[in-house]
């Protein structure tokens, strides 16, 4: 993992809005609607060329594939494992359950979320490997042409795929977890032996406490958490702390996010994950205000922030100034070499949905390189 030793390297947090092309094609396999495997893959492969080279453009240092292949970072494994079918209805967030007028004009303006939420409904396993190594071959092909600083290619935690996709076939939520952990685990050693940065997204860890989880108390979700980090842990154990990231947030999308629990509680479960580096949300309004919270912190030597200084729920575009003020904080915390500027969370979280416009986006990622660059001038004088 590229860290920040002359200055302040930037990246994101994985996902980037889809072409119109790439996103009817994913609907197209998603609904098993016409899917043709071949065409499929040339137009992912051409699409990730180009989200690589737009990042690059755009003052990226650290980049992604974008998620390109994938209909959403959670529930795209459902065509890589065994165990899951059928259809469930999403929960509807506490913090949005007192607001239906709110949800229809949203679902209006953002597209309403068509994909499938399934279940868990038999053994887990790896069934299907060709995705995953054609997504390891298409990010490396485009550095290899493009040459940024470094890349990573996100994967699902344990967690966060039981928190999309309940549980009704283990006798329990841990013998789910440790089966999914156990069926994933090769994924993410492949990414690692590809030589790339392996992100883990952990949304399970903050977010599931007002959507999958809701129905737990603050104590029983805090120890459902503990134990996602330690079959986490278990299925990461080859693979050095310095080769991964991990993402943590309380849910993409604009809403109230008044029920979101509290940093500071689940921090120390944070800590306790393998994954050198630590992508959460510092940027928008529910979280801005966090940084005092990590600075209370006892934060381990070797762990390594990589705070949101972008929002990726609003399409205004940042001032590299105020850019700039939000990681010398994080600095001011860590040090300069312990710190990478990101995002609060991906742009396109879910294929073909989501209000964030794809040139704005990359408008957001040019003014993070800007801040990045004056926030150098300010720790390397």
């Amino acid at each position: 993992m590229r860290l920040s030793t002359d200055r302040i390297l930037t990246t994101h947090v994985g996902s980037m809005p889809r072409t119109q092309a790439v996103a009817q094609m994913l609907m197209a396999r998603e609904n098993q609607d016409g899917h043709d495997p071949a065409a499929f893959d040339a137009v992912m492969a051409d699409a990730v060329d180009a989200v690589v080279a737009r990042q690059v453009r755009a003052g990226v240092d650290i980049v992604s594939d974008g998620e390109t292949s994938k209909i959403s970072y959670a529930t795209y494994i459902k065509d890589r494992l065994s165990g899951f079918g059928g259809d469930r209805p999403r929960q509807v967030a506490l913090d949005l359950k007192p607001y239906p007028e709110f949800r229809e004009r949203m679902a209006v303006f953002a597209g309403r979320q068509s994909f499938k939420r399934q279940c868990c409904i038999g053994p887990v396993a790896l069934i299907e490997r060709d995705s995953m190594h054609k997504d390891i071959r298409n990010l490396k092909a485009a550095v290899a042409r493009h040459r940024p600083a470094d890349a990573f290619l996100n994967a699902a935690s344990p967690g966060v795929v039981a928190a999309f996709q309940p549980n009704e076939y283990y006798p329990s939520h841990e013998a789910y977890v440790e089966a999914i952990a156990a069926a994933m685990r090769e994924e993410y050693e492949a990414i690692a032996a590809a030589g790339l940065v392996l992100q883990i997204d952990c949304p399970d860890l903050a977010m599931a406490r007002h959507t999958g989880f809701q129905d737990l108390s603050e104590e029983e979700f805090l120890r459902r958490a503990q134990f996602h980090v330690e079959a986490l842990n278990e299925a990461l154990c080859n693979i050095p702390a310095q080769q991964l990231r991990m993402h943590v947030c309380w849910g993409n999308y604009e809403g109230p996010h008044d029920h979101d629990i509290d940093v500071g509680k689940v921090l120390p479960i944070i800590l306790r994950a393998k994954p050198a580096a630590i992508l959460f949300e510092a940027a928008n309004p529910r979280h801005a205000h966090e940084w005092a919270v990590w600075k209370q912190a006892r934060i381990p030597a070797d762990k390594v922030l990589v705070p949101g200084v972008l929002t990726s729920t609003s399409n205004y575009v940042e001032h590299p100034e105020l850019i700039a003020q939000r990681l010398c904080q994080f600095a001011d915390i860590v040090g300069r070499e312990r710190v990478l500027a990101g995002t609060d969370c991906g742009f396109g979280t879910f294929a073909g949905i989501g209000k964030m416009d794809a040139e704005i986006s990359y408008a957001k990622l040019a003014a993070l390189a800007e801040g990045a660059r004056r926030a150098s001038q300010r720790l390397w004088p």
